[in-house]
């Protein structure tokens, strides 16, 4: 059974969301983060950057979400979340899981680390207005890239909206504005599928006890 290391409202939720989507079973593991949990070194020995998610399917240890996300909908999948290798699809994928990696959650990822993840000795307030404005940046390619469809690849549902749907919501949480219509529409699409719905249960339910 996979094992998944994660926290609530993290990027762990990329994964049970996927692992939900697909109807797989799963060992769910709560790294306390107020217990120093990431810090012990039974977990540093899984992911060596103290953060969450992690994997272990069947011995194969993972972490990074963007790239766990790709290796369960290729490995799990049967194709459909994920296209085929060598296709153009498949380029257009990979080109929005990495946009929405590198790009669209960066800045947000900016304002969370000066705003509570560095020590306080490292957080620079001044850079906010630079990752605010970045973001806006990011944003208006993602709408141009969206266009009318419902979703990044087109009509159907797939693993990077996983991503870029869980990146808008924390955007909103950031108290981001989000002006385009298309990406309004497209980030309610996505959080309202019953399989986000049942993985963040699971996991407010793993912090509950």
């Amino acid at each position: 059974m996979i094992k998944v290391y994660g926290y609530p409202n993290s990027r762990s939720l990329r994964i049970t969301w996927l692992l939900e989507e697909l109807g797989l079973d799963y060992d769910y593991q709560l790294i306390d983060f107020a217990k120093g949990d990431n810090r012990s070194p039974a977990f540093l020995a899984i992911n060596p950057n103290g953060k969450v998610p992690a994997i272990d399917d069947d011995g194969l240890v993972l972490f990074e979400s963007a790239a766990i996300v790709s290796y369960l909908a290729d490995k799990y999948g049967d194709g459909s979340l994920i296209p085929a290798l060598g296709t153009a699809a498949r380029g257009l994928y990979e080109q929005w899981n990495s946009f929405a990696a590198c790009e669209l959650e960066q800045p947000l990822w900016t304002m969370g680390k000066h705003k509570f993840a560095l020590p306080a000795e490292h957080r620079v307030p001044a850079i906010f207005a630079t990752a605010e404005w970045e973001f806006q940046q990011a944003l208006a390619v993602l709408s141009r890239g969206l266009g009318d469809n419902d979703y990044m690849l087109g009509d159907s549902f797939g693993a990077v909206d996983i991503l870029v749907g869980h990146i808008l919501n924390w955007g909103l949480k950031f108290k981001q504005p989000i002006e385009q219509a298309n990406l309004n529409a497209y980030r309610e699409r996505v959080m309202s599928r019953p399989a986000q719905v049942k993985a963040l249960e699971r996991e407010t339910q793993a912090m509950e006890g």
